[in-house]
């Protein structure tokens, strides 16, 4: 574990390699789960706000999710997240003709409809950030449906804090990513110095 600022960082963001295969899994991970994407408090006004903007985006099941249960809701442990589509797909999901599923919000953002790419959580995955009083946590979540995603980062060598680099920035700022940067080098020199 490794420290930045009030930040607890685990091993994994230097030690795993991983890049998004989504011709592979299809963009899955929008799907499986037992509920939506965790969201911060701030981003319930911005999906009050954007909702407008990307209504154009989403399936008409997401819609008809979201307007009888909200653009926002409670999980069963009382956590902010997206709602879900018949308690499975993230209702903000879209799907494109090849069967991949996308973000909807991303969709809007990527055709600069809205300013906000997507939840800050899913712009993270697969790493989870754990909110505590006078700290948080960065752990990876390994889940077998992104185990393609795995492997390409291994043949690419990619560790997770440099595939992750701009939604860490996103949400940590530069100056803290600049520090992490530094933690990963010397943990590589180290690492490479005991072989």
């Amino acid at each position: 574990m490794f420290q930045v600022g009030k930040t607890i960082i685990s091993d994994d963001l230097f030690e795993e390699e991983f890049v998004c295969n989504l011709a592979d899994c299809k963009g899955i991970c929008c799907v499986e789960g037992d509920s939506g994407a965790p969201l911060e408090e701030a981003e319930k006004e911005i999906l009050e706000r954007i909702y407008p903007s990307i209504k154009e985006y989403l399936t008409p099941e997401g819609i008809e999710a979201i307007e009888q249960q909200g653009k926002y809701v409670l999980d069963m442990d009382g956590d902010l997240t997206t709602p879900l589509i018949k308690g499975r797909e993230c209702a903000y999901v879209t799907k494109a003709e090849n069967g991949t599923y996308l973000c909807g919000i991303e969709k809007a953002y990527r055709e600069k409809k809205i300013n906000w790419p997507k939840p800050v959580s899913c712009h993270l995955y697969p790493v989870r950030v754990k909110e505590f009083p006078e700290f948080q946590t960065l752990n990876y979540h390994q889940w077998d449906i992104c185990s393609s995603a795995c492997t390409l980062g291994q043949s690419l060598k990619v560790p997770l804090y440099k595939f992750l680099k701009e939604p860490l920035i996103r949400k940590f700022g530069q100056a803290w990513y600049d520090e992490v940067c530094i933690i990963g080098e010397k943990y590589f020199d180290n690492k490479n110095n005991l072989r």
